[in-house]
């Protein structure tokens, strides 16, 4: 068997050891990745009806679940109000709504923080319909059932959408924390 020299060894293991991430990147991918979800549905146009279910809240959800005590509670009204910026809703809605989600999730955090994928995807969806129907009043819209059908569509996909943006959110949360630079 032959044997590596000490210098060899040592340039083996040090691309690894004594590596730490960017802190501008473990700060920031959660809230770009959320504010990027916002923008989505804005560059997604539909002519009648808006398809695109609302991907800012849904990464918000996916963060949350995800990596649980990352977002602070607070985190809700500032991401919130970017949406409404960018989604046209009153002003206000989504701060109320996002935050409103964001104590629900810590209640049901700390009242069953043994959950597990399914709990998870049930949890988001239901908070994702909750905020689509409250969106849906709160933008002045008749909530007629001709209204109602036509935004079934979106209404599913809000529903589906949670594992891929979950297995987004850890691929991103890899990369947030991918080492990144030697620590001297």
């Amino acid at each position: 068997m032959e044997r590596l020299d000490p210098r060899a060894r040592s340039d083996l293991y040090g691309l690894r050891i004594n590596r730490a991430p960017y802190p501008w990147r473990v700060r920031s991918v959660p809230y770009v990745s959320i504010m990027l979800g916002s923008l989505l549905p804005v560059l997604l146009i539909a002519d009648l009806m808006p398809l695109v279910p609302p991907l800012g809240f849904i990464m918000l959800l996916g963060w949350r679940m995800v990596r649980p005590g990352l977002l602070p509670l607070w985190a809700g009204a500032p991401l919130g109000a970017f949406d409404d910026l960018v989604s046209g809703q009153p002003f206000g809605s989504a701060i109320l709504l996002w935050s409103l989600a964001m104590i629900g999730l810590e209640i049901i955090e700390t009242r069953f923080p043994w959950r597990g994928f399914w709990q998870d995807w049930f949890t988001a969806s239901v908070l994702a319909l909750l905020y689509w129907f409250a969106a849906l009043l709160v933008s002045g819209a008749k909530a007629s059932p001709e209204m109602m059908l036509v935004a079934v569509p979106q209404a599913l996909l809000s529903l589906l959408l949670y594992p891929i943006t979950a297995r987004m959110v850890a691929s991103l949360d890899r990369f947030r924390l991918a080492r990144a630079r030697k620590i001297d």
